[in-house]
């Protein structure tokens, strides 16, 4: 029989599953590891002590479960994105990498970039709006305050390019990946913008793209022996977690929502053609010929672990005391900006808020408040994507999250259903499907044969008027209290150093 390897790295942990061709699930594995926060607004992973190290032990646990007999036919990866890793002319990391959105140290350099080219000109053409999601601020940043270590950078790379590296030795990056790197890719050219490129980050040599699920090489002798796998074994060239996971549960069509459980809540919504808005990210989607309108919050599970981590409770102690508390917490709503927020405010200095708290109040409450403060900026990510011209016909849920108590509480808050697929076990199902699909296992973009839906989520028409009120009331807070978050978010900054 043939098997299929996926890998994806996350933000705190990375998971591996190890598939039959027909999508059965034989082995499944996963490893937490350390996120680096040396400075305020700066978040890091150290690419050789976490993403490969993550790779070669979800490797090598998945192969020793795999059956006698039966061979591995192809591997896909994805991971946490868009990063930038630099890195040396033999691709050796040169720093740690500089993490997605919720690294937000390259605020001058936005600023710099929208004065050189033109906000509405880099929306125009790169489909979305300079913010600390993007990598071209990100290597601006690099070349001006890290001089010594950009002159020694010749290649940079995301999660899922060095594992393709380190894995085959191709150096690629794939077309939804490059429509994050704004102002570097050309939306609906599909091609790096040469001379924005070399203004911007000069001297460096630019991955060759490609699709997610096309093979763009073979494990190595050397990878074969750090990772178990066989030697040859073909590597599709995968892409950033969300859409692997958009692509494990199907919402690959026009209309498909996926939103995404995890330690940031991330929404990708397929779209017939480009929709730039300044509120959300337009990116290419997963298979050619398609585009997603896309948004993703700050924290989410974060926020629930910070809360755990607080209080000393496990999680089903804080679920089951969440779920005695009635919809709005007894009054409760929280801002969960706990480190700053990305779609649709783009505001960095945002801050964590906890209004209408009393003594009487306990860790259930704070726990729900948490869940329906996630709920409200589902709730307000969505009302962006409909103004921006979004086509929302059809949520799937998907992530270590997407619980029965939280996506109620979802569902109850937007007042849409949710479909949950047979696995949410993440993006590692759909890097899995990915390499299917780029070794012909698999046809490109159904996969309900190995993922069919089985549940339905369904709003309570009885907590409408609720949550409409603590909604309205969730959207004052922003502006009434925005002053004094950048306030204490400059003392913040200026108490680290």
């Amino acid at each position: 029989m043939t098997l299929l390897l996926g890998i994806d790295i996350g933000t705190s942990g990375s998971k591996g599953v190890l598939l039959r061709a027909d999508g059965t699930l034989l082995a499944q594995a996963a490893r937490e590891h350390a996120t680096a926060t040396p400075r305020p607004g700066w978040v890091e992973h150290d690419a050789l002590a976490v993403w490969w190290a993550d790779f070669t032990a979800l490797s090598g646990e998945l192969m020793a479960q795999a059956p006698a007999g039966e061979r591995v036919a192809a591997v896909g990866v994805s991971g946490i994105g868009p990063c930038l890793l630099p890195a040396d002319a033999a691709a050796a990391p040169l720093r740690p990498a500089i993490l997605y959105g919720v690294d937000t140290r390259a605020g001058a350099q936005i600023d710099q970039l929208n004065a050189r080219f033109g906000a509405s000109a880099l929306l125009e053409r790169c489909g979305s709006p300079l913010t600390s999601q993007a990598v071209g601020p990100k290597l601006a940043w690099l070349r001006q305050e890290e001089p010594d270590v950009y002159a020694r950078t010749r290649r940079w790379f995301m999660a899922s390019s060095y594992l393709v590296h380190r894995l085959t030795g191709a150096y690629v990056l794939d077309h939804h990946s490059a429509s994050q790197c704004t102002p570097l890719y050309d939306l609906r050219g599909g091609h790096w913008i040469e001379d924005w490129c070399e203004e911007i980050a000069p001297g460096l040599e630019w991955p060759r793209l490609v699709w997610p699920a096309e093979v763009v090489g073979e494990v190595t002798a050397d990878a074969a022996t750090a990772t178990g796998l066989p030697a040859g074994t073909p590597v599709v060239a995968g892409t950033v977690d969300a859409w692997a996971e958009a692509t494990g549960v199907g919402a690959t069509g026009a209309g498909d929502l996926m939103l995404m459980y995890g330690t940031t809540m991330f929404l990708v919504n397929v779209v017939a053609d480009p929709v730039p808005d300044a509120h959300l990210w337009c990116t290419r989607g997963t298979f050619p010929g398609t585009y997603c309108l896309a948004a993703g919050m700050a924290t989410s599970g974060a926020v629930t672990a910070w809360l755990r981590d607080l209080t000393g409770a496990d999680y089903d102690t804080l679920v089951a005391e969440a779920a005695t508390v009635p919809p709005g917490a007894e009054g409760l709503v929280m801002l969960p900006y706990f480190a700053g927020e990305r779609t649709p405010l783009f505001d960095p200095d945002a801050r964590g808020l906890v209004h209408g708290l009393t003594l009487r109040h306990g860790r259930g409450h704070l726990y729900r408040a948490a869940l329906e403060g996630t709920a409200f900026g589902v709730r307000h990510n969505l009302a962006a994507m409909t103004e921006a011209g979004g086509d929302l016909r059809r949520l799937v849920a998907v992530g270590g999250g997407a619980r029965e108590l939280w996506t109620r509480i979802v569902s109850d808050v937007t007042g849409l259903p949710q479909q949950l697929t047979r696995h949410t076990i993440g993006a590692a199902y759909g890097d899995a499907f990915l390499a299917a699909v780029g070794t012909g296992h698999a046809a490109p973009p159904d996969i309900a044969a190995w993922n069919p839906v089985e549940h339905t989520v369904h709003p309570d028409p009885a907590t409408r008027d609720t949550y409409a009120s603590l909604y309205a009331l969730y959207r004052d807070l922003y502006p009434a209290t925005r002053d004094a978050a950048h306030a204490l978010a400059a003392r913040q900054r200026a108490d680290a150093g």
